[in-house]
């Protein structure tokens, strides 16, 4: 059987002016980087700002287990299976952060016959987006260390700087550190951290930001810290802001690339859903469905997370109305979360599947509160069993949401067509768009984590720590509660308890800190243990992965 990347290296790409002529992009509208990826020219996006918008399609997914659910890879079949049933479609996707490829998950750009490529250029350094925002990042940084150090003229307070360095790899050494040491010519010692790149506010403003003033505007914003009387300070009191926009003005710009059945793929920006909001760009999805009939994009790890930030956050900012979610599942990871050990989720258990099947079921009705219609994929198995698979469609069926089993891991695009006919029939029997957000973002702070912590966990409520409640009183002192809120929260469970699995009962959650991204337009709220900076398991996958002598690369996923 092979691997990812030999799949990946088996088919024959076509040059990406050949994939860019078809959507109708001219010449002088790309901007090449080698043979087979590009960015999208300012240009493309003034010539087609007045063509009609297709329909958006959201693919998101149940909790995931380490039985897989496989969204992305569902999420480029779908795109390839419209192609194969005539339907003109752009895919959109996020960029995958290298720091994971090295850690638990291997190459990020989809699998088996459904994939991204170039996928080793995709999954390492790309066109570079990612760097761009780690220096972008890192210079702010710099700037705040050397004003302290070159006599503090704004009187920040070292013990409360609230913007962190990033780098875009897994390293828990650097969660907590102390810069200045070394004696008075090398800074003022003070207390810092890293957070990964994709967990970076920088990130999520790069990836809502509607152009280069929006993006400098956005930058201006940035809450840096508090001066020792308490007073809120912003990137633009420390200047800079130009010379950060003038590292992001090409790394703004999306990236076209394309699937193994050489359909078009526009990726770009990479934020995680578990520590941020969990979507590719506005401008990359906007160029979608500018450019497409149809615009599927992808939200990551559960519709708890991505999906709700998606609506809540994206789409209130860009005006975005979906028109379909595709919920994708597998019937292994529902055994798994009716309680099957993962060593045995091979053979047939029906009860095991009724009784993880809440999970699904909590997603369909979560996703339809946002007034979007429902298509459940099955990524199928051939371990799945036709009594399981009977199940799982009568489930379906009673739950009045569309099914389809699904081989795309296997068969590419030509094991999606049934998907992509039942999205396409459902979006046209639904009709208009009936999307709306879950909140007000006017009402305060509280009261809409209460809506998400009920209405999408299906807690009982919140707990606040101290730290929490100071912090939220102070954000909005400063003007910021009437923002959407970013819940940073595990992804393994609705609940913030990572080994609550299906659909957990009688719990709370807990709210320990509240911070200010004044730049994204949102408030985060971290919950439960998360960490904005990922660390190494036991074994990395960087252990797995070489080069050869020729510049072949083997063992990335």
């Amino acid at each position: 059987m092979l691997t990812d990347i030999e799949i990946a290296q088996s088919v024959k790409m076509k040059k990406i002016t050949e994939i860019a002529a078809g959507l109708g992009i001219k010449e002088d509208e790309l901007e090449p980087y080698g043979h087979y990826k590009a960015k999208l020219s300012e240009e493309l996006f003034s010539r087609l700002k007045d063509r009609e918008d297709g329909k958006l399609v959201l693919v998101t997914a149940i909790n995931p287990t380490p039985a897989g659910e496989g969204k992305t890879t569902v999420s480029v079949g779908l795109a390839q299976a419209m192609a194969k049933i005539g339907k003109n479609a752009v895919l959109a996707l996020r960029e995958p952060s290298l720091g994971p490829v090295f850690g638990i998950k291997g190459g990020a750009a989809g699998g088996g016959y459904a994939q991204v490529v170039p996928m080793e250029d995709i999954n390492l350094h790309f066109t570079g987006d990612m760097h761009a925002i780690t220096a972008a990042n890192n210079l702010l940084c710099a700037l705040i260390d050397n004003h302290i150090q070159q006599g503090n003229a704004l009187g920040l307070d070292q013990r409360r700087i609230m913007f962190k360095r990033c780098m875009d790899m897994n390293d828990r050494a650097l969660r907590n550190i102390i810069v200045g040491l070394g004696g008075k010519v090398n800074g003022v010692p003070r207390e810092d951290g890293f957070q990964i790149t994709v967990a970076s506010e920088i990130m999520a403003i790069l990836c809502l930001a509607s152009d280069l003033a929006d993006l400098k505007a956005r930058l201006e914003r940035i809450l840096v810290g508090y001066t020792l009387d308490g007073r809120a300070v912003y990137a633009k009191e420390l200047g800079g802001c130009g010379a950060m926009t003038a590292l992001l003005k090409d790394a703004l710009k999306p990236n076209l690339v394309q699937t193994l059945e050489n359909t078009p793929a526009i990726m770009h920006g990479g934020p995680f859903a578990n520590i941020a909001h969990g979507c590719n760009s506005v401008r990359a999805t906007k160029l979608a469905l500018k450019l497409g009939d149809y615009a599927i994009t992808e939200a990551g790890f559960g519709s708890d997370l991505g999906a709700e930030k998606f609506f809540d956050i994206k789409c209130r900012f860009a005006g975005l109305k979906p028109s379909c979610v595709v919920l994708v599942a597998t019937i292994r990871a529902l055994k798994y979360n009716g309680g099957v050990a993962r060593d045995k989720l091979t053979e047939e258990n029906v009860e095991a599947l009724k009784a993880g099947v809440v999970n699904l079921k909590t997603h369909i009705e979560n996703m339809r509160k946002f007034g979007v219609p429902v298509v459940v994929a099955i990524n199928r198995f051939q371990s799945d069993s036709d009594a399981e698979v009977e199940f799982i469609e009568q489930f379906c069926k009673e739950m009045g949401a569309e099914v389809s089993l699904a081989e795309i891991f296997a068969k590419g695009g030509e094991g999606g067509t049934d998907l992509a006919r039942k999205v396409c029939e459902t979006i046209e029997k639904n009709g208009e768009s009936g999307f709306k957000p879950l909140y007000d973002e006017k009402l305060p702070i509280k009261e809409k984590l209460e809506i998400l912590s009920k209405e999408i966990y299906r807690a009982d409520g919140v707990i606040y720590t101290a730290q929490a409640e100071k912090a939220i009183k102070e954000i909005e002192g400063l003007g910021f509660g009437g923002t959407p809120v970013c819940v940073a929260k595990t992804q393994y469970s609705l609940s913030d308890d990572p080994s609550k699995l299906g659909k957990p009962e009688g719990f709370k959650i807990t709210v320990r800190d509240v911070r200010l991204s004044a730049g994204a337009g949102f408030a985060v709220a971290y919950t439960g243990d998360i960490m904005t900076m990922p660390g190494l398991p036991k074994l990395p996958a960087a252990n797995k992965i070489d080069c050869d002598n020729n510049g072949n690369i083997s063992g990335l996923f």
